[in-house]
């Protein structure tokens, strides 16, 4: 890791962070109401927020098209727009269920998003922060399979694949 790129002075406010939401799983209906709580929760915490870390898997699937996004999350999207709107700096980073984001949410929503875990400098202290899938020494097939799922020219190929056909493989997955 080089160099600090956020440094917080929190003056009493707070990091949030959040994981792990899995919208879109395992029903439309449940992931529904998963995201109303969420959206509900964002807005509770937007005036203590000196920002939101969104620290992987928020979807359970997230592949970008260079012309499509995932269908649905709107209300979520919206709510995050609203927070950026409102100054409040948001990071993205990618889990093992949405490691497939690319730059909407950099371009139309002004978060970056990362795909490996970066250092931060809160009120001085430097803290690491990233999803953890394949960090440790363990769980060696699951980083063969992360290197297929992250390797260009496999992205290449799947972005061949109809967008209706890859969710479809994705989610059978």
């Amino acid at each position: 890791m080089t160099g600090k790129p956020h440094n917080y002075q929190l003056n009493g406010k707070k990091l949030f962070f959040a994981s792990d939401f899995h919208l879109g799983a395992p029903t439309s209906q449940e992931s529904k109401l998963r995201e109303q709580k969420i959206i509900q929760w964002l807005g509770e915490i937007e005036e203590e927020a000196a920002a939101i870390l969104l620290v992987g898997d928020i979807f359970d699937f997230w592949f970008e098209y260079k012309e499509v996004i995932p269908k649905g999350f709107i209300p979520f999207i919206s709510k995050l727009h609203q927070l950026r709107e409102r100054k409040i700096p948001i990071l993205f980073f990618t889990g093992n269920h949405d490691l497939w984001m690319k730059d909407y949410f950099t371009q139309e929503l002004g978060i970056p998003v990362y795909h490996h875990p970066i250092e931060l400098s809160v009120n001085g202290k430097n803290i690491l922060v990233g999803h953890g899938d394949g960090l440790g020494p363990g769980d060696k097939q699951y980083k063969v399979l992360k290197k297929v799922f992250t390797n260009p020219f496999a992205q290449w190929l799947f972005r061949w694949l109809h967008p209706d056909l890859g969710v479809r493989l994705a989610k059978a997955w």
